[in-house]
């Protein structure tokens, strides 16, 4: 499942612009991936995944802010069409499992 998360922030003062930015660095330690300016997605193995999320992602949004925050199934997401200029492209594929250890890594470390 996917989660996107489109938003508008007010950005005409300084201290608006560095809450905004600050905003953004919440969604990439959360593990968001920006799609386009406003617009992040991250992947959730499943639907219970956003819980721990939201009260977060409310509580972080600078005042005057609007946030919207879509859940999207993998076939959904699989069948977005996306361009870039006339070229279409295919969709983003379903990020990999966390991998914790390779054995190629494991094999080819010194041990001394």
């Amino acid at each position: 499942m996917w989660v996107l998360l489109m938003f508008d922030l007010p950005v005409v003062t300084k201290e608006q612009r560095r809450k905004a930015n600050n905003y953004r660095l919440f969604l990439y330690d959360a593990g968001f991936s920006q799609i386009q300016l406003s617009v992040y997605a991250k992947y959730l193995v499943n639907a219970t995944g956003i819980r721990p999320l939201l009260p977060r992602i409310k509580r972080d949004i600078p005042r005057g802010g609007a946030v919207r925050v879509l859940k999207i199934t993998d076939e959904q997401w699989a069948g977005m069409y996306r361009y870039f200029g006339p070229k279409q492209l295919p969709p983003e594929e379903r990020p990999t499992q966390l991998k914790l250890f390779d054995s190629e890594d494991a094999d080819s470390q010194d041990y001394d």
